[in-house]
């Protein structure tokens, strides 16, 4: 099977499932991608995510340009970011009709309700997972553990939910990226 199938097929099953926006395709991505595909290393995916959430628009479509391009160049962006908006856009056409006829009903209203807690479950395991990741494996012992990252994890939180402080997410992420580079030329890293 070409590439630009596999690629169209996988992102078309991302947009088909991942009720709830961009963060709730996070998991149905990492097992596209990393778990099932092996088209990212789990490394690869937590960069995924930040230039996706970098970038303007949707998280999930950045999501599949950036995997698209790595995979199959130009081609392979048309074919990812294609199946992964084709769903929606037949999902919508479809709930704008369902919705147009059955509004008054609550059975729609008792459907979309319950699905939350499902969505909220799934962004849950995928932050879990990307927080393993930053701040090293608990598995492999102490020396992996990443305490800067802890520290940078637990400043941003305490920071984004200060009432006091206000600090937006854009200029939140610009501080944290200006402190990874000074850590990294005070380490040597960079």
């Amino acid at each position: 099977m070409s590439i630009f199938i596999q690629l169209f097929i996988s992102f078309f099953q991302i947009g088909l499932f991942s009720i709830g926006g961009g963060y709730a395709a996070m998991p149905l991505i990492q097992a596209q991608t990393v778990v099932l595909k092996g088209w990212l290393s789990l490394a690869e995916f937590a960069d995924l995510i930040t230039i996706a959430e970098m970038t303007p628009g949707p998280i999930a479509i950045n999501s599949a340009t950036f995997v698209g391009m790595k995979v199959a160049g130009i081609g392979g962006v048309v074919a990812a970011t294609l199946g992964n908006i084709l769903p929606s856009c037949i999902i919508m056409i479809i709930l704008a009709k369902l919705y147009e006829k059955y509004s008054k009903q609550t059975l729609l209203k008792s459907i979309l309700e319950n699905v939350r807690p499902v969505v909220v479950a799934a962004i849950f395991t995928a932050g879990l997972s990307l927080l393993q990741l930053a701040i090293g494996s608990f598995s492999l012992g102490i020396q992996n553990f990443d305490l800067f990252a802890v520290i940078v994890f637990l400043l941003a939180f305490v920071i984004l939910n200060s009432k006091k402080l206000r600090v937006g997410p854009i200029i939140l992420l610009i501080i944290g990226a200006a402190v990874g580079i000074g850590y990294g030329v005070v380490t040597g890293v960079v």
